[in-house]
């Protein structure tokens, strides 16, 4: 699946999505319904203020004294009593919403780190396809910024919802006591002024798709400047990196202007729609006081109650836009959610115990695209505890052809078995406890030495530990290293030379002890003498194992049970050193003469 092309199909389908996204609500439901429960009060109490200016006109400043419930309160005592109350309303409703507010983060929060550790742990097991496909700045936009649009969006939004949902219903029901006639006028004519919210919809769903790939982009741009900033420096490539990331820029600017250009009217519309509501009630609202029919404080209250009604309703228009964009965002969550790995587990996967007799290629091929196959009708056998070593022209099918081994791909056609079993029926994880890898590249986490070794067998105790870190050879460059084992290495491992990281990759994949190596050009970017050095630990670690190298080194090929020549997707030749290279105007013999020949010149 490439996420660019991606366009949240289920953004509208309201519903849905909130099911969908219930199971992550429903351990904090608790605390999201005390949270929308206090936002009631909250939005009820918008109204007190504009209630409290009818009394106000009509006794304080009109110098009347109210009757209530029979008793007579002196206009005075209102007018000192007034302003105690509003503030006592406020600092009660401050208390409300602090502790609204407080709910609402910590269940937002609690919601979208949920999202987010089970998108990681989707990720964990996508295919390696998958990260061919999409590159670093959009898989890492995706699987943090859209979880945190969407689930920490969606309950304070709710939230703001309710607020201005009962604050409006709060000033609606202060303007119907005040006049039922002018509140049926303003109600209609802020109805209608909320209308240009719905008409938007679409737009931006389009401009979210859009603006989502633009910054996966712009992530990758940053991405590559520090992981290449060594090549950036020797080629000189700032101004290119430097002009790719304000491309970026441009375009997500251009993007979210243009959608401003088409809803930007929204506001303007709204308030020239609220303004005839309101000249017409200031109009009608007149008429009435003159005939007898309102008291001024009825209608200084009416007043301000539509005028602090427009806040919750333009409040509302805004916030049923960023709704839209949570269900894009929730749309783009579920799409990753849904998509199934092209490599899992069969429903009746069997246990993998060990490998008796031999791994058979049976005419397998394989492509990356149906356009243009990799590998061609591959018949290969693997005896148990043979090491075959796999030359062959650069791209012609090396590194796939050991990469179905462990599934990270699967066969276009045919099978890979392993003692007439097709490994494909094997438990993934199993297949893969069973297998050893070291590659040209090895990967190094932020870490220690040691945290990095026991990922091959973090059960491994002291003595094999210190076991595998003398067979791999890199008892010498501990030794050098003032923090020894517990030296932290940089990101990727780059505080140490590529001998080192490779050392450090063959104690890993020794601790593992498996049964079954490969080795994928692990000397090719070493080198003479780091390689030497390596080779002896790869010699190591391939004792009583069966093994399978992609190798550029002489005394591996030459002393490697078997060779098979790889060219072209195909296996051309396969056999000892000494049967390949009697073959006249063979392929092997070929490749030894332009390449291992002058290897072992400068060997020897």
């Amino acid at each position: 699946m490439k996420l660019k092309n991606t366009q949240a199909l289920t953004s509208f389908r309201y519903g849905w999505l909130l099911k969908r996204v219930f199971p992550y609500i429903k351990p904090v439901l608790g605390r999201v319904i005390l949270g929308f429960l206090i936002a009631i009060p909250v939005g009820l109490l918008d109204g007190v203020v504009s209630f409290s200016l009818k009394p106000y006109m009509d006794y304080v400043v009109g110098k009347q004294n109210l009757i209530l419930w029979g008793f007579e309160i002196q206009y005075s005592v209102i007018a000192i009593a007034m302003p105690f109350a509003i503030i006592g309303f406020a600092v009660f409703q401050g208390v409300l919403r602090y502790i609204n507010s407080y709910l609402t983060d910590w269940t937002s929060f609690k919601i979208t780190n949920s999202v987010k550790c089970d998108l990681f742990a989707r990720l964990m097991y996508m295919d390696t396809s998958f990260f061919d496909e999409n590159n670093s700045g959009i898989v890492i936009n995706r699987y943090l910024n859209d979880p945190d649009i969407a689930s920490r969006g969606i309950v304070d939004q709710i939230k703001t919802i309710i607020i201005s949902v009962f604050g409006a219903l709060s000033l609606i029901v202060v303007m119907v006591y005040s006049s039922w006639k002018l509140a049926l006028v303003g109600v209609v004519v802020l109805t209608i002024a909320f209308v240009p919210v719905f008409l938007i919809r679409k737009k931006i769903k389009s401009v979210s798709n859009k603006n989502i790939v633009i910054a996966g982009d712009i992530l990758t741009t940053m991405n590559e400047a520090y992981s290449g900033n060594r090549v950036i420096s020797a080629y000189n490539l700032q101004d290119r990196q430097i002009k790719l990331f304000n491309e970026g820029i441009d375009k997500s600017f251009n993007v979210s202007i243009s959608l401003t250009k088409r809803v930007g009217w929204m506001s303007p519309l709204m308030y020239l729609i609220a303004s005839f509501g309101i000249a017409f009630v200031l109009f009608y609202g007149t008429k009435l006081i003159y005939s007898g029919h309102m008291t001024p404080g009825s209608f200084a209250s009416f007043v301000t109650s539509l005028l602090l009604l427009y806040k919750p309703v333009k409040t509302l228009g805004n916030t049923m836009s960023s709704i839209q964009n949570i269900f894009v965002s929730l749309g783009r969550v579920f799409e990753l959610f849904d998509y199934t790995p092209l490599i899992t587990d069969k429903k009746n996967a069997i246990k993998y115990v060990c490998l008796d007799n031999c791994i058979e290629f049976d005419n397998v091929n394989f492509s990356y695209s149906n356009e243009n196959p990799v590998l061609k009708n591959i018949n290969l056998k693997v005896q148990k505890g043979e090491t075959l070593a796999i030359v062959g022209n650069s791209g012609g099918g090396k590194s796939t052809l050991v990469n179905l081994i462990p599934r990270f791909y699967d066969v276009t056609s045919g099978a890979i078995k392993f003692d007439d079993t097709d490994l494909r029926n094997f438990k993934i994880s199993e297949l893969r406890s069973s297998i050893s890898f070291v590659f040209q590249d090895n990967f190094l986490f932020t870490g220690t030495i040691k945290e990095n070794i026991l990922l091959g067998n973090p059960n491994a105790s002291d003595s094999e530990l210190y076991d595998v870190i003398r067979a791999s050879h890199l008892e010498e460059v501990i030794q050098t290293l003032p923090d020894g084992l517990d030296t932290m290495l940089g990101e990727r491992g780059l505080t140490l030379s590529g001998g080192q990281r490779q050392r450090v990759a063959i104690a890993r994949a020794m601790i593992k002890n498996a049964p079954l190596v490969i080795l994928d050009e692990a000397t090719s970017a070493l080198d003479n003498e780091s390689e030497a050095v390596v080779q002896k630990a790869l010699d190591n670690l391939m004792k009583n194992k069966t093994v399978l190298v992609i190798a550029h080194r002489l005394s591996t090929i030459k002393n490697a049970d078997r060779i098979a020549v790889v060219n072209n997707g195909e296996i051309v030749e396969i056999g000892t050193h000494n049967e390949l290279i009697s073959i006249e105007d063979g392929q092997y013999k070929h490749l030894y003469e332009m390449q291992f020949r002058e290897k072992e010149e400068v060997i020897s």
